[in-house]
């Protein structure tokens, strides 16, 4: 792992590594008590509903985790904190998101996970953490990025993860 600035890379050998990686975003948005936003970025097929998964597990949640693509937001309110898991992937314009509500989910303790965040540019608020998925040989690149104080300290926190981790 390196880190860089307001950045950590890392190297995922396969799926149980990047849903580890949720754990440990889960272990500190527990230990945050604050609302945290983070925008999953990549390509399909790249790992973004994989970590999700790992956040809910990580905090207790022992159902399936599925990619809310038709439904664009899956609750997961019995959580602590309450996450919200959306998918943007289908969305035809930004604008679609203030009818839903949106902003109200981006209050209180709310922990809230979006993959293809690029979708609702112009909408959305900043993130806290970027994170970046991409093929690497037989794995995958992960890069997380501060984009707020909250998401620098977190950062700060992160544990290694990797085999055996």
């Amino acid at each position: 792992m390196s880190i860089i600035g307001n950045e950590r890379r890392l190297f995922l050998e396969g799926e149980a590594e990047t849903e580890r990686l949720g754990g440990e975003l889960a272990r500190l948005a527990k230990q945050s008590e604050q609302s945290l936003t983070v925008f999953l970025e990549g390509d399909l097929g790249m790992g973004k509903t994989t970590l999700s998964r790992g956040v809910m597990r990580g905090l207790g949640h022992e159902g399936a985790v599925k990619s809310p693509t038709y439904t664009l937001v899956e609750p997961y309110e019995h959580l602590t904190p309450p996450v919200y898991h959306f998918d943007l992937y289908r969305l035809g314009d930004p604008e679609e998101l203030e009818y839903m509500g949106i902003r109200d989910y981006f209050s209180a303790t709310n922990f809230c996970l979006i993959e293809w965040p690029e979708r609702g540019e112009g909408v959305l608020p900043e993130p806290d953490v970027e994170i970046q998925l991409e093929r690497q040989n037989e794995g995958r690149t992960v890069i997380l990025r501060a984009r707020s104080e909250l998401g620098a300290s977190l950062l700060n926190q992160i544990e290694m993860i990797g085999p055996g981790s």
